[in-house]
């Protein structure tokens, strides 16, 4: 997905979480050099990826070179501090199963707008809960947010888009 803001929505002070480790799965920052094992991830799972941002059209039609700009794109944000996406891969990386975004948000009475997603072939052995459930906790312990939105997950997007903004 692209840009949502270049300003920074954490204070200078705060040390970014490196990573995030379960027993299952490991979260850490999305880099370019994730592009392949992304990529397949994303076109094995375009059917239900298309429902993360229902409006946008992504995955359709994304490409090997649209992926790298992409994942260029979710680092340079991620070091200039402007939002923070991470990819959720096997513990030994061999294998790329979601990922975890963070963006700054406009809409009254949250701080942080939470997408995640996990590929297709994950969802009937119940990555999905566990992901949304160790993020929820992770950003209630190490980050600095007190009212995350999860659009499309505990909102619904209707009533999201029908929230005013800040």
């Amino acid at each position: 997905m692209g840009s949502r803001s270049k300003r920074q929505f954490v204070p200078s002070e705060f040390v970014v979480p490196g990573e995030l480790l379960s027993t299952h799965f490991r979260l850490r920052m999305l880099s370019v050099g994730d592009v392949d094992k992304d990529f397949e991830a994303v076109t094995s799972s375009v059917s239900h990826l298309s429902k993360v941002w229902p409006d946008s059209g992504w995955p359709y039609g994304l490409t090997l070179s649209q992926n790298l700009v992409d994942l260029g794109w979710h680092e340079k944000e991620f070091q200039n501090r402007s939002s923070f996406a991470y990819t959720v891969v096997t513990l030994d990386e061999s294998c790329v199963l979601g990922c975890v975004y963070f963006y700054p948000t406009y809409k009254v009475g949250y701080d942080v707008e939470v997408f995640l997603w996990v590929r297709e072939s994950e969802l009937s052995g119940g990555l999905d809960a566990d992901l949304y459930a160790a993020v929820d906790g992770w950003l209630m312990t190490d980050w600095p947010f007190c009212q995350p939105a999860y659009p499309g997950r505990q909102i619904s997007w209707d009533d999201w888009s029908q929230l005013p903004d800040k």
